[in-house]
Order: structure tokens, then C-alpha cells, then sequence
């Protein structure tokens, strides 16, 4: 299960180190930063690199399991990530995430040190898409920017949520699957709240049903 982000700043720092390939595979997500900047540097993204050795510096995502292994959320896998904005935040809510029984898979940033908040955003939401996680949570700054980012990815409905509230009606309502928060604008506890009654409100289905629907017709309709 356990997976690899490949972004923009790996092709770069691969194409310094005079890779012409970098070796990838079906356990490796690749952000669209990365897919242009390997264009732009002709850097050929294959199975294996010929004649050479496989190229370094990818980002492995860290699956961790909760304590009670056996519990009842204990095969939900729910996909982690933050900028450098968000690091703090996301090291407190992993750790309540596990304390709450699930499984976390994290993709990182494992800093403060300055990163690019679509390529974190991107992984967590293709985590959820294809099905290996069941929900996502995303830390930046404020929130906001994160949303944005990973509602780019089909199959997608994040929501940046600020109270217990919003995180309730996106659940309820509006069936959201990531879900963003600001490091810079939430406190500890509070984030922690919002994570909780995000994580255990079940989707209302009924009128709400028709809408999601909706919403998910105009994203096909783009898409085509």
C-alpha cells in the first residue's frame, strides 16, 4: 500500500543530477507540476531508467496504522497531507486521527521547510479518487488554497471548513470526501473538533442525493 509522490521539485532535481529517466510505476503518484516539468526538461517518466540506476528523491507515503488494530475504524484509511503552513496542524491531527482508530496515510510535507501546497493537495485527493483512501483531510495556511486545488481532481467534492458546523453540512449535505483546514487561522483543539465531527457524520442522501449529482453532471460535462 505503500505509495510515492513524484513532484515537480524531484524532476528538477533530478534533471541537476543529469537524469535523462526517472523510473515510475503503479505505486507512484505524479502531481501536474511534475508531468509538465518533466516535459519541459525532457525527462522520460518509464518503468526502469536504461543503463543506469533507478533516480532517488521521491516522497514515500507513510501508512500508519492506529493502536488497536482490530477496531472498528481500523481499516478506513484516511489520506493526510500539509504544506509547510499547515506542518504543525497536521502533526497534532495525525496523531488524534490514530487516537480516533483510523489508519492515516500521510504524503507529506515531513517539514516547515517552504513546499508547494497543489502537489500535497493533489496526492491527498488521488488518494481518495481512486479509492485507496475513504476520506482526506489537507492542511495549508488558511484552508482555502488547498480546496482549490484538490476539487481539480475528478471525483472530488473538498470543502475548507472553519467550525463544527460547516464540517457537519458538508458531510450531511454535500457528501465531501477532503477536507482543508488553516494551520495559520484554527487552533489545536478546534481543528480537532472539526476533525471529529467531520470523520464521524454519514452522508444524508435523500433530497441531498439529486444535488451531488448535479454536481458531479457538471463535472462530466467539463470533462468530455
Amino acid at each position: 500500500m505503500k505509495k510515492q509522490l513524484l513532484t515537480e521539485a524531484d524532476i528538477i532535481a533530478a534533471a541537476k543530477r543529469g537524469a535523462r529517466a526517472i523510473p515510475i510505476d503503479a505505486n507512484t503518484l505524479l502531481t501536474p507540476s511534475a508531468k509538465e516539468a518533466a516535459l519541459r526538461l525532457r525527462i522520460e517518466l518509464s518503468r526502469s531508467v536504461p543503463g543506469g540506476s533507478p533516480v532517488p528523491a521521491v516522497n514515500a507515503v507513510e501508512v500508519i496504522a492506529p493502536e488497536d488494530k482490530r477496531g472498528p475504524h481500523a481499516s478506513k484509511v484516511i489520506a493526510l497531507g500539509s504544506d509547510h503552513g499547515g506542518f504543525p496542524l497536521k502533526l497534532a491531527v495525525r496523531k488524534y486521527i490514530l487516537e480516533l482508530g483510523y489508519t492515516v496515510a500521510d504524503v507529506g510535507t515531513n517539514s516547515e521547510q517552504a513546499c508547494d501546497y497543489p502537489d500535497f493537495a493533489f496526492a491527498v485527493a488521488s488518494l481518495v479518487a481512486s479509492g485507496q483512501a475513504i476520506q482526506g483531510i489537507m492542511i495549508d495556511a488558511v484552508g482555502v488554497a488547498s480546496a482549490i486545488a484538490a476539487n481539480k481532481v475528478p471525483g472530488i467534492r473538498a470543502v475548507s471548513c472553519t467550525s463544527e458546523f460547516v464540517a457537519r453540512s458538508s458531510r450531511e449535505h454535500n457528501d465531501a470526501n477532503v477536507l482543508t483546514l488553516g494551520g495559520k487561522v484554527l487552533g489545536t483543539e478546534h481543528a480537532k473538533a472539526i476533525v471529529r465531527v467531520w470523520l464521524e457524520t454519514w452522508f444524508g442522501g435523500g433530497r441531498h442525493m439529486g444535488r451531488v449529482q448535479k454536481i458531479a453532471d457538471i463535472e462530466r460535462r467539463f470533462g468530455k
